[in-house]
C-alpha cells in the first residue's frame, strides 16, 4: 500500500499549474486525471473499456435520481449519452458544457413536479391507505410517459404525507411541510454547482470499479475531517446513501445508537427533528452531507429520526436519541457465564461479546485486544467448560487488532494476508506463541459480520479450532482500501487496492466464511451482503498459507468432520421444535413474498400493533428478545461439543484427534 501511495502522490503533482480547483470543487479538466489515479490504484481494473464507461453512465443516473421519480426513461435515455459522449471524449476535447447542461433538465423536472405536487395537496385532497408503494428502486423502471411520472408522485405524495401524520402532525401542517419540502428540491437542483456535476462524475466513475472507492471533494473531505474528530460524538452511527434514502451502515459500538438498541443495520432515516419537540423534516432523498449535518450535534442535544424498517415487517419507529461521546466502557468486550445440563452433567460455558475491534494509538487507550485478552482470563478464572465467541453484530474495524485476537486461541501463525493489483501477497501473523484459551469454542456469526470479523472467524475455522455457526455466510467484504490524501484543494481518494485471504487460501469477498453449522437469522436476507452491491469484486483464491506452528504444541483438539456432523443433526433436531426461529423463518418468507412493496394500511395497522405490543418493554428488553433465539442455539451447540470432548470425542475423530493431545 506504501507503493500505491507514494505512486498517487507522485502523479498529483503532475497537475499542471494553470489548473485549479473551483472555489468549492472541481473543474472540469481535472475529472480525466482523477479517473486515471483510480485505475493506476485499482486491485483488479487499470483499464477503461465500454462496460467500465456504461457503469460510470449508470452510476451517474443512479446520483442523478436514485428513486427513479424524477426523470422519464427518455430523459434517461438522453442523459446517458451525453454522459458516455463525454467520458469518450474527456481525454482530449471534453464537452463540459453538454454534461453540465444536465442541471437545467433536473431543474425542469423538479419544478413540474412541486406544481403537481401543490395541485394534488390542495383542499379536497385525502389520503388513500390503499396505496402500494415498491422501496426498492432496483424492482422498478423510470417512468415512460408524464402521466406515469404523475402516477407515481402521488403514491409517494400519499406516503410522505402517512410519514408526517406518523409523527403527529395534522394535516393541514403535514400538506405545507411536504409542499415546502419541494421547494427545497427544486432550490437544491437551481443551486447545484458545475463543480457538483464534475464530482458526480469522478464518484461515478469510482463507483464503476467497485461499491468501495469513491472521491471526497474539498467540502467532502472537510466533512470526513470533522467526522473523524468528532466520530465519538454524535449519535454513532455509519450512514450511506442508498437508492434516495439515508441508510445506517453501522452501529459504533459505545454510541447514543447502539447503547438505544432501537436501531438496526439496514434501517432507513426518513426524517428528522431537532429537540425534544418540533417539526420533522423529511430527508428522503436529501442529499447525504446535509442529512449528516441534521443529525450530527453536541453531546447533551437530542435529534429524533422516523425510522422505516423492513425487517421483520415494514413498519415505521419514531425514536429520540440524547447525542453523546462513545464510552467504550458501555460496549466493550463483555463475558457472561451461562449453565446446559447434558445427559446429567452440568458445563459452565462463557459467551464472550466483541461488537467491533476498536483501539487507540495511545498506550493506555483501550484496545479490543485488550478487553477480549480480559474476557479470556475471566473465563479461564471461573474454570469454563467451553467459549462462544459472539460475533453476529460486529461489522469489522482495526485489522491488527483482528490479527491479534485470533491469536489468542492458537499458538502462533499467518492469521490473514492481502494481495495487491502486483500480484505481491503480504501475511499477517500472530507472533504469541500462548494459547489463552484451548477448550472447546464456538464462534456465532451472522451476515452483518463482516470484514475483520470475518477474517477471525475463517482463521479459526481454517485451523479447525472453533466450529462456526448462525447465518449460513458472512457478509463478505474481503477488500482493501486505501485512503490517499491530495492536496487541500483536491481532497481526497479512497480506492480499493486489494484483497483479505484467510489462511485456507480463500477470500472472503462475496463467500464471505460458511458456517459449519446454520440456523435461522432474521438478517439472512438477499440484500444484507458485499455480494448483492453495484460491481462488488470477485472472489479470489491463493495458495493455502496454514502455519505447521499454529498447533504444534498440541495445546488444542482440531475440531473433526464426525464433530461438526454430530453437532448439525443435534442442531436441526433442536431448530425443527423451536417456536421461536420458526417465526423468523415465516418473517423471512412473507419479506421475500412482499419483496419490498408496502401499503399504507397494513403498515399504520401493524405500527398500531407494535406499540401495543412493546409498550411495556423496554428497548433493550425488545432487542435482546430479538437476538435471543440465536445465541441459545449457540450456547446449545457449545454445551454438545463440550459433552462430546468431555465423554472422549477421540473415538469419533479417527486420525485427526489421535494426533492431538487435548489438555481439556
Amino acid at each position: 500500500m506504501t507503493k500505491i501511495t507514494s505512486l498517487l502522490l507522485a502523479l498529483f503533482f503532475t497537475f499542471p499549474s494553470s489548473v485549479h480547483a473551483e472555489e468549492n470543487g472541481l473543474v472540469c479538466k481535472l475529472v480525466p486525471t482523477l479517473t486515471q489515479y483510480f485505475l493506476r490504484a485499482h486491485v483488479a481494473i487499470q483499464k477503461e473499456n465500454d462496460e467500465i464507461l456504461g457503469r460510470t453512465a449508470d452510476q451517474m443516473i443512479k446520483r442523478l435520481d436514485p428513486s427513479k421519480v424524477l426523470l422519464l426513461q427518455s430523459d434517461v435515455t438522453s442523459v446517458r449519452q451525453k454522459i458516455l459522449s463525454f467520458l469518450r471524449s474527456m481525454k482530449e476535447n471534453p464537452n463540459c458544457a453538454e454534461v453540465e447542461g444536465v442541471r437545467n433538465l433536473l431543474v425542469q423536472r423538479a419544478k413540474e413536479q412541486l406544481a403537481f405536487a401543490k395541485e394534488s395537496l390542495g383542499a379536497n385532497y385525502k389520503l388513500d391507505e390503499n396505496v402500494e408503494l415498491q422501496l426498492d428502486p432496483e424492482k422498478r423502471e423510470f417512468p415512460k410517459t408524464l402521466e406515469d411520472s404523475r402516477k407515481r408522485q402521488l403514491v409517494q405524495l400519499h406516503f410522505q404525507i402517512s410519514n408526517y401524520l406518523t409523527a403527529d402532525m395534522k394535516l393541514p401542517k403535514a400538506k405545507e411541510q411536504l409542499i415546502h419540502r419541494y421547494e427545497l428540491s427544486v432550490k437544491r437542483m437551481e443551486e447545484l454547482k458545475n463543480a457538483d456535476i464534475h464530482d458526480y462524475l469522478v464518484n461515478s466513475f469510482a463507483s464503476s470499479l467497485d461499491p468501495h472507492s469513491n472521491y471526497l471533494s474539498p467540502a467532502d473531505t472537510e466533512d470526513f475531517r470533522i467526522n473523524m474528530k468528532l466520530s465519538l460524538e454524535g449519535i454513532g452511527a455509519s450512514l450511506s446513501n442508498e437508492d434516495g434514502y439515508t441508510v445506517i451502515q453501522e452501529l459504533i459500538p459505545g454510541g447514543s445508537a447502539s447503547k438505544s438498541n432501537m436501531l438496526l443495520p439496514k434501517d432507513k432515516i426518513i426524517s428528522v427533528g431537532e429537540g425534544r419537540s418540533g417539526e420533522m423534516q423529511n430527508v428522503i432523498d436529501m442529499d447525504l452531507r446535509d442529512v449528516v449535518r441534521k443529525i450530527r450535534g453536541k453531546a447533551g442535544t437530542t435529534v429524533r429520526m422516523t425510522i422505516l424498517r423492513e425487517k421483520p415487517e415494514v413498519q415505521r419507529i419514531n425514536i429520540s436519541l440524547v447525542r453523546s461521546k462513545v464510552q467504550l466502557e458501555d460496549e466493550a468486550a463483555k463475558v457472561d457465564f451461562h449453565e446446559k445440563i447434558i445427559d446429567g452433567k452440568k458445563y459452565k460455558l462463557a459467551r464472550i461479546e466483541l461488537p467491533g475491534f476498536y483501539g487507540g494509538q495511545g498506550r493506555r487507550e483501550r484496545t479490543s485486544f485488550g478487553d477480549v485478552l480480559q474476557a479470556v482470563e475471566k473465563a479461564n478464572k471461573a474454570k469454563a467448560d467451553g467459549l462462544l465467541f459472539d460475533l453476529s453484530t460486529n461489522s469489522g474495524g482495526l485489522l491488527d487488532e483482528a490479527v491479534k485476537i485470533g491469536g489468542l486461541f492458537i499458538n502462533r501463525g499467518n492469521i490473514v494476508a492481502t494481495k495487491d493489483s502486483t500480484g505481491e501477497v503480504q501475511m499477517l501473523d500472530d507472533v504469541d506463541s500462548r494459547v489463552q484459551f484451548a477448550g472447546p469454542m464456538v464462534v456465532l456469526v451472522s451476515r452483518l459480520s463482516a470484514s475483520a470479523s470475518e477474517i477471525v472467524a475463517g482463521a479459526l475455522q481454517d485451523y479447525k479450532r472453533a466450529v462456526i455457526v448462525g447465518s449460513d455466510h458472512t457478509y463478505g467484504k474481503g477488500s482493501v482500501q486505501a485512503v490517499l490524501p491530495l492536496q487541500d484543494e483536491y481532497g481526497i481518494l479512497k480506492v480499493t487496492t486489494g484483497l483479505f485471504y484467510i489462511p485456507g487460501g480463500n477470500s472472503t469477498q462475496h463467500r464471505g466464511v460458511v458456517s459449519d453449522i446454520s440456523f435461522p437469522s432474521p438478517f439472512s436476507t438477499d440484500d444484507i451482503g458485499e455480494k448483492h452491491l453495484d460491481y462488488s469484486l470477485k472472489p479470489d483464491s491463493i495458495r493455502p498459507f496454514l502455519s505447521p506452528e499454529a498447533n504444534e504444541a498440541y495445546a488444542w483438539t482440531p475440531v473433526s468432520k464426525a464433530e461438526t456432523e454430530k453437532l448439525r443433526l443435534l442442531s436441526q433436531g433442536r431448530v425443527a421444535k423451536s417456536t421461536a426461529l420458526a417465526e423468523v423463518v415465516k418473517d423471512l418468507k412473507d419479506l421475500e413474498q412482499k419483496r419490498g412493496l408496502i401499503r399504507l394500511s397494513e403498515m399504520r395497522q401493524k405500527e398500531t400493533e407494535q406499540k401495543k405490543k412493546n409498550k411495556d418493554k423496554a428497548p433493550k428488553q425488545i432487542a435482546k428478545e430479538r437476538s435471543q433465539p440465536q445465541i441459545e442455539e449457540a450456547l446449545s451447540i457449545l454445551a454438545d461439543f463440550t459433552h462430546m470432548r468431555k465423554q472422549g470425542s477421540a473415538n469419533l475423530m479417527g486420525g485427526e484427534g489421535k494426533q492431538s493431545k487435548s489438555k481439556n
